[in-house]
């Protein structure tokens, strides 16, 4: 399987400044999309350094082990370049003033083969479209998401909140984070969506689907999902992170085999 990636970000049309951050590895098969949080300049700080961090410390020890590693060490390797992320912005938020109460989301893959290991972090997600269908493949770490799982609103209910951004897990906020990790099996032709909330309160599955099944470039698809983020409003900052999957062909496997790639 091989992956190919693209990635837009816009600053929407109501925010002064884009405090999401994205970055993605295509040799390593990593992603990561991170949601900033805080005042002034922070959340542009806490974003950008957990994208950095963990693409710098995970793309290296990815293409090190050169596709080679299992997927228990993978979700080890996560979970350490994870924490030292939250470590880096807890501590930099304790020790400068202009940081103090600064935070993320977010959401990180690593495709390698026919399988995505996938953590995430708060209330930016990752989508799966395959074959004409739209799946949620993350569960938001959210004040409505808890109240959707305890009965206390609908799905419907909680789309017209005014609580959307309440998230209950972040990065960087508290001296540990737990990630959530899941791996998905991975099918020839899958297109994946990594999104900050800019997307998806504003823009309706119904509506990213529409746009995910276009038969135009993934560069087209990306720029297509802003824009109809900001003909919604675009409240917020709004970026996205597509991966698609494609099965290597039998022959071109067998010479890469001889050649021994």
């Amino acid at each position: 399987m091989i992956y190919k990636f693209c990635t837009e970000t816009d600053t929407g049309l109501t925010r002064a400044n884009n405090e999401d951050s994205v970055a993605f590895d295509e040799l390593a098969g990593l992603a990561v999309l991170a949601d900033g949080m805080g005042g002034y300049n922070a959340g542009e700080v806490a974003s950008g350094m957990a994208t950095t961090l963990i693409k710098t410390e995970l793309g290296r020890w990815l293409t090190e082990t050169g596709g080679r590693a299992g997927s228990r060490d993978i979700r080890r390797a996560m979970e350490i370049c994870v924490d030292n992320a939250n470590k880096s912005i807890f501590n930099a938020a304790s020790t400068h003033a202009q940081y103090s109460g600064m935070g993320t989301t977010l959401v990180v893959g690593v495709f390698q083969g026919r399988s995505l290991l996938l953590g995430h972090i708060g209330d930016s997600r990752c989508y799966r479209w395959r074959k004409g269908a739209l799946v949620q493949i993350t569960r938001d770490h959210s004040l409505l998401q808890e109240q959707i799982d305890a009965g206390l609103l609908t799905p419907q209910q909680a789309a017209m909140s005014m609580n959307k951004n309440l998230v209950t897990r972040a990065l960087g906020v508290e001296n540990a984070v737990a990630l959530e990790l899941n791996e998905c099996q991975v099918e020839d032709g899958d297109l994946y969506l990594m999104c900050s909330d800019g997307l998806s309160d504003m823009v309706s599955d119904a509506g990213i689907a529409e746009i995910l099944e276009r038969r135009v470039s993934l560069a087209q698809r990306a720029q297509s999902l802003i824009h109809a983020a900001n003909e919604q409003g675009g409240r917020d900052n709004i970026t996205v992170l597509l991966a698609q999957a494609e099965a290597v062909p039998e022959s071109r496997g067998m010479v890469s085999r001889l050649l021994g790639k």
